[in-house]
């Protein structure tokens, strides 16, 4: 159980950033790297509990306990081993996932005194492949079936690989010149460089999994011919359809979603330092930039703050940031989220930390915007804005409108749901939310074709969507051995990983900052 006593003898040491100042000037990623020992001596804080809400808190389960441990006791070799049982790419997670594995941590009763687990979980695999320890793992046997997985996104990058690995022949298809969805084109170097995501695909392309990138699948290739061709197909189409702002004015120019943005600005950095993309980068449409302007961002949550982040390193002469939510308390609220569920606080953005060194930064709560106003040749020039009340429908309140300057206005207010083209074609149900519907566990109303990760339950965490891909690919297993053996394959006898099930009802609760779930 780590060092007994552990908790009460070393102090919590939090993920340490690379100052403020310094990183803004570069794509680097900005987390610092720990000593190993004094990861070990985090790792002796966990207790080891008899109920560890760690594994609650986790959407993958994963083996969190056991992992602090080992390497407590220097045995990285099996604490990896420990990782990837329950986590295809723990090198993902360990950057991108908030960690709500942490607020659920027993220690975390006492506010601020959690085992950093995300940073730990971070040392084990980087350590991992420095030492070589990750390798291809192609399967032993082949079945004679083939499987089409429709997205490379994360959900969709664990299908391929846990189907691939028990012997399937996989096609993976993705539209854009390179695997790795939105953690390749929506979120920045500096969060995660993209040579991380490209040693995975290359782990992929040496396990057997045919990369098919370039690929508009409901275009390029038909629901006929995939059905033709492949014995079942996985959709991991991601939720893509941005949630729109419709207020007078919004057909100016200079407004736009902040995905359109953000994918720019990943292909300029890949342009620039690499990695090569699998096909070549499509022809560049309009130019969004930052540089010079005047930008404001509309959305407090992740994708808003790349946006600040990827302004400031273009240059911008200022960046706002708005939320139409109040200001979370600075503490955990106890009467709305107690311990251990995910605690609604205030949390300072990397990015807006940036910015605010900069002196360029504004970030405001609790505001509606009204309208758009623009200058002569049609841009946007200004917003209205008010003050919103503090519960829905956020109305303005009156006497409190006033005029911020813009020449780029980014909309990052969340995603609606997938993109419906290839679903119609498909012909699979979709839910009141315009997800895929799943009749059973990430089974459609189409035979033989199933769904994964955001596509299937709406926006949501990495975290789910690795742990949505790993358990599609296991009833998906079960389908196609019924198939071959004319029976289903016993619960036992299935894809190694967590029991499938349908998830929690309704949207992800491990939602922030945003519109609360029940609203």
């Amino acid at each position: 159980m780590g060092k007994l006593g552990g908790f009460l003898q070393v102090e919590r040491h939090g993920i340490v950033y690379r100052d403020a100042g310094e990183r803004a000037g570069d794509y680097t990623e900005f987390v610092v790297e720990r000593d190993e020992a004094e990861l070990r001596e985090q790792g002796s804080r966990c207790m080891d509990c008899g109920v560890p809400f760690c594994h609650n808190g986790c959407p993958l389960g994963n083996l969190i306990p056991d992992w602090n441990d080992l390497v407590y006791r220097d045995r990285w070799q099996e604490a990896i081993g420990q990782l990837h049982a329950t986590n295809n790419f723990p090198d993902f997670t360990g950057r991108l996932c908030p960690a709500p594995c942490e607020p659920a941590c027993v220690l975390e009763i006492r506010e601020g005194e959690a085992v950093t687990i995300k940073q730990i979980e971070h040392a084990i695999i980087e350590r991992a492949f420095r030492e070589g320890w990750v390798a291809p793992e192609p399967p032993r046997r082949e079945l004679g079936q083939s499987v089409a997985v429709i997205g490379s996104g994360p959900a969709g990058m664990a299908a391929a690989q846990q189907l691939r690995r028990a012997g399937y022949a996989v096609t993976l298809f993705e539209r854009d010149e390179a695997a790795g969805g939105l953690v390749r084109f929506g979120v920045p170097d500096f969060k995660i460089e993209k040579r991380i995501v490209q040693r995975r695909v290359e782990q992929l392309i040496a396990e057997g999994v045919e990369l098919r990138c370039g690929v508009d699948v409901g275009v390029d290739v038909s629901a006929d011919e995939l059905h033709k061709r492949f014995d079942a197909i996985v959709l991991a189409t991601g939720s893509r359809v941005p949630r729109d702002l419709q207020v007078p004015g919004r057909e100016l120019g200079g407004i736009h979603f902040a995905m359109d943005y953000l994918y720019g600005r990943n292909r300029w950095v890949a342009r620039e330092h690499g990695p090569d993309p699998t096909v070549p980068q499509p022809e560049l449409g309009e130019r969004i930039t930052a540089s010079g302007k005047n930008v404001i961002v509309i959305g407090g949550g992740d994708t808003g703050a790349d946006c600040v982040g990827n302004a400031l390193r273009e240059g911008a002469a200022q960046i706002v940031q708005l939320e139409l939510l109040p200001e979370p308390p600075l503490r955990r609220p106890e009467d709305r989220t107690p311990w251990p569920e995910w605690p609604l606080k205030f949390r300072l953005s990397y990015a807006m930390e940036e910015a605010k060194t900069a002196r360029i930064g504004e970030q405001d709560y609790s505001i509606t915007t009204r309208s758009f106003s623009g200058d002569a040749g049609g841009n946007v020039a200004a917003l209205q804005i008010a003050q919103a009340e503090p519960a829905p429908p956020f109305g303005p309140i009156a006497g409190t409108e006033r005029e911020l300057p813009a020449q780029l206005v980014l909309l990052a207010m969340g995603f609606l749901g997938p993109e419906l083209k290839l679903l119609d074609q498909l012909g699979v149900e979709r839910d009141a939310r315009s997800n895929v519907k799943a009749v059973s566990p990430y089974t459609t109303s189409v035979d033989g074709v199933f769904a994964a990760g955001d596509a299937r339950r709406g926006q949501s965490l990495i975290v789910w969507a690795i742990n949505e891909g790993r358990q599609c690919a296991r009833i998906v297993d079960r389908y196609l051995a019924g198939k071959r053996n004319g029976r289903e394959l016993p619960e036992d006898e299935a894809l190694p990983h967590a029991d499938a099930d349908e998830g929690p009802e309704g949207p992800p609760q491990h939602v922030g900052p945003g519109v609360p779930a029940e609203q």
